[in-house]
């Protein structure tokens, strides 16, 4: 069995920008063989930037 590198990319985004996120990763992504991957997507409850204390969309 022969095993292929694989990368694991994690994205954190607003939810305006998924759906263009999403097309875009798969296009670039798809090759039509076996092993393109999958794409997972789950809510972030929410976010902070620690240095400003900025919270939700603004710290993304």
């Amino acid at each position: 069995m022969n095993f292929l590198p694989k990368i694991k990319i994690e994205v954190v985004l607003a939810d305006a920008s998924l759906e263009s996120a999403l097309a875009a990763i798969v296009k670039a992504a798809k090759t039509g063989k076996i092993d393109d991957g999958k794409v997972f997507v789950s809510p972030v409850e929410d976010a902070i930037r620690i240095r400003t204390d900025e919270t939700g969309e603004k710290a993304v």
